[in-house]
């Protein structure tokens, strides 16, 4: 079901909803695209739910509900950034289904947005997915294309 798995080949990351995975790189925004806060990938989401790519707890949530820090069961610490500049807004469109400190699966429901919003807004919903603490990275590969919920778009190698 979920393919959140740790094994010799290392720790995988799922899908945070449906949509298009892309490499960091191709995030509009220079602080994502160059990794100034991590490496990790990002997905153009075609769902308006967003749900934990990891095993882990919830150990921030930004009071606008536009972003979301989780620590995974293995250690990694991981941002899930809905949109570009949508902190601006202030928390319209957004609605937190978690808590700090909640113990979380992969696949579990976290936040939700309107895509109609954030369209009328100007804001792009590209939602980048980004380990913070990359220096615990050995190697990290990510599979582009369209994907599904729960579905693993990264493979991690830990140093």
């Amino acid at each position: 079901m979920f393919k959140f798995l740790k094994s010799n080949k290392g720790i995988t990351i799922a899908a945070p909803c449906n949509g298009e995975i892309v490499t960091i790189d191709q995030v509009p925004d220079a602080v994502f695209a160059q990794k100034m806060v991590g490496d990790g990938f990002a997905i153009i989401p075609s769902s308006n739910d967003i749900h934990s790519p990891v095993d882990g707890e919830v150990i921030q949530v930004f009071p606008t509900y536009h972003a979301i820090c989780l620590k995974s069961t293995d250690g990694l610490e991981i941002i899930v950034h809905i949109g570009i500049d949508t902190v601006e807004l202030k928390g319209e469109g957004f609605t937190c289904h978690t808590s700090v400190g909640a113990n979380v699966k992969a696949g579990d429901l976290l936040l939700s947005f309107s895509p109609e919003i954030l369209a009328a807004k100007g804001k792009n919903s590209i939602t980048p997915v980004v380990i913070t603490n990359q220096e615990v990275l050995k190697s990290l590969k990510v599979e582009t294309g369209l994907t599904h919920t729960a579905d693993t778009v990264a493979k991690i190698t830990l140093k």
